[in-house]
C-alpha cells in the first residue's frame, strides 16, 4: 500500500490507542507497510495475525466511509477466518487469473466463504489477456475465460476482466494508480465498471441481510 499509493511516513497516534489512517488520492488506508520497513519479513502465527487485523479495524480512526475494502492474501488461513468470524462482512470478491491452477485456489476461497455464510459478491479475472503495445495484437497468455466459466458454474456474478498491461505495472510501481493517473483510459474504465458491479452486489446483499446483523462503528 505505501508503494502503490505513494505514501511515506508513519501513522500518527491520536486520543487513546487510536491512530489516524494514512491518505492519498482521496483514500484512507492502513497497512503493516506503514509500521515496518519494506524489507522486513512478517513471520507471524495465527493469534498475531488475528490481533493485527482487529487492531486495524477497531483502533484506526476511519471516520465515515463509503466502503471498507480489506485486501486479503490468497488461501483459506487465519486471516480469512478471523475476518469471517469477527467482522460483519458485506461480502467477498474473489480474484483469479484464468488458468486452471489459479482457479483451484479460487474455488477453495469460494467454498470457505460460503461455508461461513459470507456472501460471494463475484469473481474478477485478473491478467485476463495481453494487448501488445507495438502491434495491438491480443494474446491470452494465461488462457482466457476461466474465471467467467467458474462464476457461471457456481452461480455467482462475473465482475469483469482486468487485462495484463505494462501501463498498470508502471503506474502501480510509481505510486500513481491508473485510475488516478489516466482516469479516462480504457483500463481505468475496466476498474470502474468492476467497482460499480461490486457496489450493486453489496447493495443487494445488504437488502437481503438479516436486520439483526451487528454493526461496527469506527470513531
Amino acid at each position: 500500500m505505501p508503494r502503490l499509493l505513494k505514501i511515506s511516513g508513519r501513522p500518527q497516534q491520536i486520543e487513546g490507542r487510536m491512530i489516524r489512517p494514512m491518505e492519498n488520492y482521496g483514500l484512507k488506508v492502513m497497512s503493516m507497510g506503514f509500521l515496518v520497513d519494506e524489507e522486513v519479513a512478517m513471520i507471524w502465527r495465527g493469534p498475531m495475525i488475528q490481533s493485527a487485523l482487529l487492531q486495524m479495524l477497531r483502533e484506526v480512526a476511519w471516520g465515515d466511509l463509503d466502503v471498507l475494502v480489506v485486501d486479503m492474501p490468497p488461501g483459506t488461513g487465519d486471516a480469512q477466518l478471523t475476518m469471517a468470524q469477527q467482522v460483519p462482512l458485506a461480502g467477498a470478491v474473489i480474484v483469479s487469473t484464468p488458468q486452471d491452477l489459479a482457479l483451484i485456489d479460487a474455488r477453495k476461497g469460494l467454498a470457505m466463504f460460503r461455508k461461513v455464510e459470507v456472501p460471494v459478491l463475484g469473481i474478477v479475472e485478473n491478467m485476463s489477456y495481453f494487448i501488445a503495445p507495438d502491434t495491438g495484437n491480443r494474446y491470452d497468455i494465461f488462457g482466457h475465460g476461466g474465471a467467467r466459466k467458474e462464476a457461471e458454474r457456481i452461480g455467482v456474478p462475473f465482475l469483469g476482466e482486468v487485462p495484463l498491461t505494462i501501463n498498470i505495472r508502471e503506474t502501480s510501481d510509481a505510486g500513481t494508480p491508473v485510475v488516478a493517473s489516466d482516469p479516462d483510459g480504457a483500463v481505468a474504465k475496466v476498474y470502474r465498471e468492476i467497482a460499480a458491479k461490486v457496489w450493486e452486489q453489496v447493495a443487494a446483499a445488504q437488502g437481503n441481510a438479516s436486520r439483526s446483523m451487528p454493526n461496527i462503528v469506527f470513531e
